[in-house]
């Protein structure tokens, strides 16, 4: 995984498809809906990993510009 789609794309594959509006609300749902699928066994650690440091990234990007 190496953007932001890839982790949305990962999410469409269990039927997961999120647009509030606000990328901040889509970026704190998308990290809730990755950890359930972990514990639910669906996805391997290392993929969550991956995707919750891409929306970390995307947070920080967001935080600097203003």
């Amino acid at each position: 995984m190496k953007t932001l789609y890839d982790v949305q794309q990962l999410l469409k594959r269990f039927g997961t498809i999120i647009y509030t509006g606000s990328q901040q609300a889509d970026l704190d749902l998308m990290e809730e809906e990755l950890r359930e699928l972990a514990r639910s066994g669906l996805i391997e650690y290392r993929q969550l990993t991956e995707a919750l440091l891409l929306i970390r990234h995307r947070r920080e990007q967001r935080t600097e510009k203003g």
